[in-house]
């Protein structure tokens, strides 16, 4: 039994080169390559379901992220591999919690990409040792992450930061100026530092402020 194929691409050199390779190999049936995910939708409810799907993540109309999310509800035995030039760890666990069984770099070689499909046909889950690497180390990074601020303290952050002293900032938000130091000392602890200048070191080197 050939291992049915569908592609999304955008870029069409792309789409035609990797439908070509994949021809070649007898095992394989290329049944589309579609441009985009609002098309892959469209041939999917003609009835005609692939094996795996070779999903590029940076599309128009309908990213890779939210084409996940929507296969993941309504066509769930479809397993995808997705393709990016993106090496970020980040983009991989997107991935990876969006239901992707492989990840695979648009530099892969062909030795690769065939080992990737037939895993991925099985039900395996496909990664290569460099991937892997760069999911493990934002997975344990997560465990690090600070928590989050409430709006309160996020809102109290910033008039610190903007050089507000204690008494003023209790006199604008018409709270005391213990409520505003107890916030301040609950920040600290979530962002783990030991004062008012680590205090919006860190918040900003985060985003947060």
């Amino acid at each position: 039994m050939k291992i049915k194929i569908v592609l999304v691409d955008d870029h069409q050199l792309f789409r035609d080169g990797m439908t070509a390779l994949l021809s070649s190999n007898e095992d394989f049936e290329v049944l589309a390559g579609l441009s985009n995910g609002v098309e892959l939708f469209e041939f999917l409810e003609q009835g005609d379901c692939p094996h795996v799907l070779l999903l590029d993540l940076t599309m128009p109309e309908m990213n890779g992220f939210e084409v996940l999310k929507e296969l993941k509800k309504s066509y769930p035995k479809i397993k995808t591999i997705a393709l990016s030039m993106h090496d970020d760890g980040n983009y991989i666990v997107k991935c990876v919690r969006g239901g992707a069984y492989s990840y695979l770099l648009k530099n892969t070689d062909e030795e690769e990409l065939t080992t990737a499909i037939n895993a991925v046909f099985k039900g395996q889950k496909y990664f290569n040792s460099e991937i892997s690497e760069r999911m493990i180390n934002i997975m344990a990074m997560e465990g690090n992450q600070p928590k989050k601020l409430s709006a309160k303290e996020s809102e109290i952050l910033e008039m610190i930061s903007n050089g507000l002293t204690t008494k003023e900032i209790a006199e604008k938000l018409f709270v005391s100026t213990r409520t505003v130091e107890t916030h301040r000392v609950n920040m600290m602890k979530k962002l783990d530092v030991k004062n008012t200048a680590e205090l919006i070191k860190k918040a900003t080197k985060l985003s947060i402020i």
